[in-house]
This record gives C-alpha cells, sequence and structure tokens, in this order.
C-alpha cells in the first residue's frame, strides 16, 4: 500500500482550483457535481473551501486507508500534487502525520 492509500492529508488540507474547461460539462472530465463555481472560468472541488477541509471525492477514513472516488477523472491539480513534495509534508504535519523519508 503506497502511503497515499492511507494518507488522505492533501485531500483535507488544500484548496483545489482549477479551470472549468477541465469539468465534464465542458468536454473535460471532473464530474460538475463534485464542484462548486469560483469564477466563470474557475471551479473548485468541494468541501477544500470548508474548515475543516475536506475534499467532496475523498473516501474513506483519513490516516487510515482512503482513496479518490474521482482518481480516474480528478483535477490537473490532483495530477500534479507530489508524494513527498514540501506540500505532501507540510498537508501531513497539518494532520499529525510523519512526513516521508527523503
Amino acid at each position: 500500500m503506497t502511503n497515499c492509500t492511507s494518507c488522505g492529508a492533501c485531500c483535507a488540507s488544500f484548496r483545489v482550483d482549477f479551470s472549468t474547461y477541465e469539468l465534464d460539462t465542458e468536454h473535460g472530465n471532473v464530474p460538475c457535481g463534485l464542484t462548486v463555481e469560483v469564477t466563470r472560468y474557475t471551479a473548485r472541488m468541494r468541501g477544500t473551501d470548508h474548515t475543516p477541509a475536506r475534499c467532496a471525492a475523498l473516501t474513506g477514513t483519513q490516516g487510515q486507508r482512503v482513496g479518490c472516488g474521482i482518481y480516474e477523472w480528478r483535477p490537473s491539480p490532483c495530477r500534479e500534487f507530489e508524494e513527498g513534495s514540501d506540500a505532501c509534508a507540510q498537508a501531513r504535519r497539518r494532520h499529525g502525520l510523519p512526513v516521508l523519508a527523503s
């Protein structure tokens, strides 16, 4: 099991904004039912601007076993997020999880 299938800290730490062109209604892949409109050109994954944040697509129990309900259709910020990056370490610390070794 990779760290990402047990962690979920990134999905419960950051706002996930992306171009509306990634929405399924605009011939993209991200299900618009899991998003909110920010501007005419920007969408956000539902739940990522709440306190505490938790992406609507995150399934499972954080820190134990998690998954992305739309993994194949996730937006570009999620595709670009790297396990072990500085942002990953920040999210893991925020949730009391140990930082991954380099």
